[in-house]
């Protein structure tokens, strides 16, 4: 055979046995089959065996399970981000005539892609105060077919009272749908919200799936975009890989290895930027500039005991919280003055997202996010702090002197 002919179908194979700490990065779209009755047989679905690449490879079912684990699932897909695994959540199990409740305080695209694509396909949302229970059961009607959470809540870090949310649908017979982002898996268990119950050999109470979008701590660099749903039941798993591969939303093999790479540091890395965030929260809290600190872990934050109910364990007796807070800025600054406050912030950087070594800032109007009003909030502009792995004293001055540049 010819040159060209050779290196395309060369007869080397490396030997098999090999082992590293880091799992190898298989690249495919073809997956070759060693003959026609094998490619009739094999099944992807159960991960037994590669079909074709965007059904998985040893690297994104690799990740898949290690996810699951982390999460307390026992089935995980892959996306593209965090909010393709919102959409793919909604598209598999809605259909036209359906109706889903979202909470006022969810991902503010999440309640986007209700109010656009949904409602073009006929399927109707209603937002419910994440707070407020009742609110939440006087909404559920014989067309609700899911319900999102979010613990804690986008940019206003409510804790909402998960266990009771999740009991109402249970007995509602209503899917229920955690964005658990914040909580990485680390924070609280969604598929086990009360562990005693399980130990008296009653069934464990939790949440139907879970999503998270790895782009955030999973990821840790703020370099990946991508997302992941778990569940523990085999029938939701069924639905939502079947529509996943119709809808062929797969992931890059070295997008998958990145993440594998960072797992391995995620509790360290959750845990002090939990601690930074916590340090600095208090420190905002005593400065005159800010009317209003929100972070879970504060006595005076918003759902602070449904934090406490879930967060805190004899593993972890201080809570575990994501190092994220947000604060009021009195209403006397005008969002002139917030914005030359956020500019003039020189280690806290402008951008969305969070997770990622270097901290973040970002001001919010939250009237224009909000169907209701917030009677727990005082009144003013809303400034989201995102802690990344920079001193925290450095952090702190820096919120300090950018105070005075802005004279607020």
């Amino acid at each position: 055979m010819s040159r060209s002919t050779d290196l395309i179908h060369h007869a080397y194979q490396p030997p098999a046995e090999f082992e590293a700490p880091q799992v190898g990065v298989f690249k495919a779209s073809t997956v070759i089959f060693p003959n026609v009755a094998a490619m009739r047989t094999r099944e992807w679905m159960d991960k037994s065996a590669y079909t074709y690449g965007l059904h998985g490879t040893p690297t994104t079912f690799t990740l898949e399970e290690r996810l699951a684990t982390l999460e307390g699932g026992t089935h995980c897909l892959l996306t593209p981000s965090g909010l393709a695994a919102i959409a793919h959540v909604d598209f598999a199990l809605l259909k036209t005539g359906d109706e889903v409740l979202i909470p006022d305080n969810a991902y503010a695209p999440n309640k986007s892609l209700a109010e656009g694509e949904l409602a073009q396909f006929g399927i109707t949302h209603q937002v419910y105060d994440a707070l407020d229970v009742n609110d939440l059961a006087a909404r559920i009607t014989p067309r609700t077919r899911l319900v999102w959470l979010e613990a804690a809540g986008s940019v206003t870090m409510e804790f909402p009272d998960l266990v009771a949310l999740v009991q109402l649908c249970k007995a509602r017979g209503v899917l229920c749908a955690l964005d658990n982002t914040w909580g990485a898996g680390l924070a609280f268990n969604a598929f086990d919200l009360m562990p005693e119950q399980g130990a008296q050999g009653q069934p464990s109470l939790g949440v139907d799936l879970t999503i998270h979008a790895l782009t955030k701590y999973p990821s840790g660099g703020g370099d990946v975009l991508m997302g992941s749903i778990v569940t523990r039941s085999d029938e939701l798993a069924r639905v939502l890989k079947l529509s996943h591969m119709r809808l062929g939303t797969g992931v890059g093999a070295n997008d998958a290895e990145a993440v594998l790479r960072s797992l391995p540091s995620l509790p360290l890395r959750y845990k002090a930027q939990d601690t930074a965030a916590r340090t600095l929260a208090a420190w905002c809290a005593s400065q005159p500039a800010f009317s209003q600190v929100l972070h879970p872990a504060l006595p005076s934050s918003p759902g602070h005991a449904h934090w406490q109910q879930l967060c805190v364990t004899p593993q972890e007796p201080d809570g575990l919280a994501a190092g994220i807070f947000s604060a009021v800025m009195d209403e006397r600054f005008t969002s002139q003055q917030v914005d030359a406050f956020c500019d003039a912030l020189q280690l806290f950087k402008i951008g969305y997202s969070w997770g990622g070594p270097m901290s973040l800032v970002m001001p919010y109007n939250m009237a224009s996010s909000r169907v209701r009003s917030v009677s727990h909030m005082q009144r003013g502009r809303v400034v989201r702090f995102c802690i990344g792995l920079e001193n925290v004293i450095d952090l702190q001055n820096d919120i300090a002197r950018a105070l005075k540049v802005a004279h607020l």
